[in-house]
């Protein structure tokens, strides 16, 4: 974690024009596995920074109703510019992100 914190705070410090580098890039950080005592890959940990996106928000979702993963990727391909509106299992986008 350190290591990530450490890139997360050169991007924050680095300018790019009137905006930080940090603004314009994205750092999605996480673990194949949910739980690892169990080899349980449902509600992975995640951490994203970066992107223009809301951030200091914790999102906790149901293990019996679960918001596909996917559905953060098509989040940020939006967020990019990619026109899409599937990716994978997405069943929508993370409006609480944008």
């Amino acid at each position: 974690m350190v290591i990530l914190n450490k890139l997360i705070q050169n991007l924050a410090s680095k300018r790019e024009g009137a905006e930080r580098l940090l603004d314009r890039t994205m750092v999605l950080f996480g673990s194949n596995m949910g739980d690892a005592n169990k080899h349980d890959n449902t509600n992975l940990p995640i951490i994203l920074s970066g992107g223009g996106l809301k951030h200091g928000q914790h999102h906790a979702f149901k293990h019996d109703n679960n918001t596909p993963l996917c559905n953060l990727f098509v989040t940020l391909l939006q967020q990019m510019g990619v026109e899409t509106d599937k990716f994978g299992s997405s069943t929508g986008v993370m409006n609480e992100l944008v």
